[in-house]
């Protein structure tokens, strides 16, 4: 099955499922490409997980229970360090580890990339690795320098397989950040509209007192 996201992920009883509700010929025709694909990320993938500033990933432990988790950081803080690895620095949160713990059993991660103003996902599977902190060399490329946030370790995430989902059902969402950039232009136009009028009715106040000198007597 060249696909490989879909090679993971459609399972016996999936295609199962797939038939009986009848998007199995669709699917199989996706699962039918000559080469593998989907595995090695590309430009464009490498370019949409260096633009986001959070992202879900999946774990299981040892009780088979999944735990979702949100990552978040500055843009760019999960760095894409080759086509078949990606890498963030794990910053210290509320302490209960459970993806930590989890990892330590089973090293099978899925993980969400979201872009909400654009209505646009990328789904991923990986293998996931802890990076201590006595590895400083790894450690280094995945620190970023300028966030005030404390780095406890390291993860690096070996791609097995990646996807696309469609933008049904995504609601954009938007950061304030974002939210300031999209007004900027609206406010500058305000500032100047504000300023013309302030200076129109300055002419007009000087005009005046200059037509009519006894206004203020």
């Amino acid at each position: 099955m060249p696909h490989r996201y879909a090679e993971i992920a459609f399972t016996p009883t999936v295609k199962k499922a797939q038939e009986q509700f009848g998007s199995r010929n669709a699917y199989a025709r996706m699962e039918g490409a000559p080469e593998t694909r989907n595995h090695r990320l590309g430009e464009a993938e490498a370019q949409f997980i260096a633009a986001r500033n959070s992202f879900y990933m999946a774990t299981v432990g040892e009780t088979r229970w999944p735990y979702i988790q949100h990552r978040g950081g500055p843009i760019g803080f999960v760095r894409v360090l080759d086509d078949a690895t990606i890498g963030f620095a794990d910053f210290r949160g509320n302490r209960q580890y459970i993806s930590l713990g989890n990892l330590m059993s089973d090293d099978r991660v899925s993980l969400f990339f979201m872009d909400y103003p654009n209505k646009t996902r990328l789904k991923l599977f990986g293998r996931a690795t802890i990076v201590g902190l006595d590895d400083q060399a790894t450690l280094s490329l995945l620190e970023m320098p300028d966030y005030r946030a404390r780095v406890e370790r390291g993860f690096l995430i070996k791609v097995e397989g990646f996807d696309w989902n469609c933008p049904q059902h995504i609601v954009e969402r938007y950061t304030l950040d974002e939210m300031r950039a999209m007004t900027a232009p609206l406010t500058a136009r305000i500032a100047e509209l504000e300023a013309e009028l302030a200076r129109l009715g300055n002419a007009e106040s000087s005009e005046a007192g200059w037509t009519n000198p006894h206004a203020l007597t």
